[in-house]
């Protein structure tokens, strides 16, 4: 493993990047089969370019990306195919009232903040209609103009200020009403036909009464891997095969699992463990550190229902929390700094998210 340094708070950068893969790559037995991008890329387009030039990428390109990530196409696009999304437009509004700010190609809702908020001033946002539904996320692997449906999960935020729209976790699969899953399936299908996606690709909707509407296309593996894969890595598998063109099959996952991000909203924090709970992914290293408000880890549950999953879930990132905040060094620092326990401004189904 390589961390490509300061990337969680400035992004991937291109001199940094190809250091570390170039790294990984010479200290490996076998020579690398290919890269495959997860988030984080979508907004650098050079960068991915830069990296298609040393290594093979298994996935979508960087001009694929471009298209699925453009609003303005992609608008002109769903219109084609009668696909409902929020009303979205390149220029503020005149009252900004009622509306959110995006960033092109951004991820993890944290880009994503009120049009209002004096800090979205950019040539790099576009502006959605906010809207009050449930946000859901279909799972496909694409392959030669195909989309073959893997699941859908249910996800929620887990806002703070000045962040409201943070993702927090999905939980899946779950079930929709057959008209709703049935439009979602059909936007997949046609989406990745035209834009001539490859691999896993998941699409975000917000499920507002009866009507699912589009809020974006992530061309590359992400958060809900954790939650449909299996413990042969399947799923990933399948992704690996569909890159190139050979066939694939899909896991099917009993009962139902939940993901979720515990941030160090409580403040900094200092690892001071390499014993961690089975339970729980993308564990930092002994010694390193957390800046407030950023990721720490990734909390896993399973259960026989979407709902207990989640309430598991819930459990485990307080059973989490709790244990690291109450190691010496972090409890000490956080006592003398009277830093009170911050609660989420809401876990909640209903908002627009990422």
């Amino acid at each position: 493993m390589r961390c490509v340094e300061d990337a969680a708070r400035i992004g991937f950068r291109t001199r940094q990047t190809l250091a570390a893969l170039e790294e990984l790559a010479s200290s490996s037995p076998n020579p690398p089969i290919g890269l495959v991008l997860g988030s984080g890329f979508e907004d650098r387009p050079k960068l991915v370019v830069a990296l298609a030039r040393r290594f093979r990428l298994l996935g979508n390109d960087a001009a694929t990306i471009a298209r699925a990530k453009a609003p303005a196409a992609l608008r002109a696009l769903l219109d084609r195919h009668a696909i409902a999304y929020p009303l979205t437009r390149m220029s503020a509004p005149t009252d900004p009232t009622g509306w959110i700010t995006k960033r092109i190609g951004g991820s993890g809702g944290t880009h994503i903040m009120a049009a209002t908020d004096d800090r979205q001033r950019s040539v790099r946002r576009y502006y959605q209609q906010r809207l009050d539904g449930i946000p859901h996320s279909l799972l496909a692997i694409a392959t030669e103009g195909a989309a073959d449906i893997v699941g859908m999960s249910r996800q929620w935020p887990i806002g703070h200020q000045p962040n409201p729209y943070r993702y927090g976790g999905a939980v899946g699969p779950v079930e929709l009403p057959p008209a709703i899953a049935a439009a979602m399936r059909a936007a997949a299908e046609a989406l990745s036909a035209e834009l001539k996606l490859s691999g896993l690709v998941s699409f975000d909707f917000l499920v507002v009464g009866d009507q699912p509407y589009l809020l974006e296309i992530n061309p590359r593996p992400g958060a809900t891997l954790d939650i449909f894969d299996d413990a042969s890595g399947t799923l990933f598998k399948a992704h690996l095969a569909a890159c190139n063109g050979t066939p694939h099959s899909i896991p099917r996952i009993a009962g139902a699992r939940a993901s979720a991000i515990l941030y160090a909203d409580r403040g900094a924090l200092s690892i001071e463990t390499d014993d961690w709970p089975d339970w729980v992914a993308d564990r930092p290293m002994r010694n390193s550190r957390v800046p407030r408000h950023r990721p720490i880890a990734t909390v896993l549950a399973s259960a026989s229902t979407p709902d207990a999953a989640f309430r598991d879930c819930r459990e485990r990132l307080e059973e989490l929390g709790d244990m690291l905040y109450g190691q010496p060094r972090n409890k000490e620092r956080n006592d003398n700094a009277e830093v009170h326990r911050p609660r989420p401004e809401r876990i909640s189904a209903r908002r627009q998210a990422r």
